[in-house]
């Protein structure tokens, strides 16, 4: 196998590409902050929870992230007309300018990054690593059985 040789590429691509975005946000933005305004733009508002699944991170740091955003006018929080316990998330006109800066950067890193190899050889990375990273999940035993109409 080549888990390991994959292991060591990863981690310096990965070690490369962290260093290269945390010196080109600075300092108004960070990676973490990107992916968030990033969530906004598509969704148009999200809760906190809704960031979870995205963000290698706990509830708790999500908030700490949050409150650093909105303390750097990235975000402004604004709280349910119906349900003030919830707390709706949107981005400033400067959070969206930021946002853009941040995608920049960060498409110019990978287009110099994968410049390096032909089209073909993107397209197939790519297709690679979406096999990896969208790997099915197994399947509930009684999902087979629901699908043909049986029930165990």
């Amino acid at each position: 196998m080549h888990a390991t040789e994959f292991a060591k590429l990863w981690s310096k691509l990965s070690k490369d590409y962290k260093g290269v975005m945390d010196e080109a946000l600075a300092p108004s933005l960070t990676e973490s902050q990107l992916v968030v305004l990033e969530l906004v733009a598509e969704y148009g508002k999200v809760k906190p929870s809704d960031l979870l699944p995205h963000l290698a991170t706990t509830p708790a740091a999500i908030t700490t992230l949050l409150d650093r955003m909105e303390k750097n006018a990235l975000i402004m929080r604004e709280r349910d007309s119906v349900d003030r316990r919830i707390v709706w998330i949107q981005a400033t006109p400067f959070g969206e300018q930021e946002m853009r800066r941040g995608i920049e950067i960060r498409e110019s890193y990978w287009n110099d990054t994968l410049h390096r190899i032909s089209t073909h050889n993107q397209q197939l990375l790519i297709l690679l690593l979406g096999k990896l990273a969208n790997k099915p999940a197994a399947p509930a035993p009684d999902t087979e059985a629901v699908a043909a109409g049986t029930k165990r």
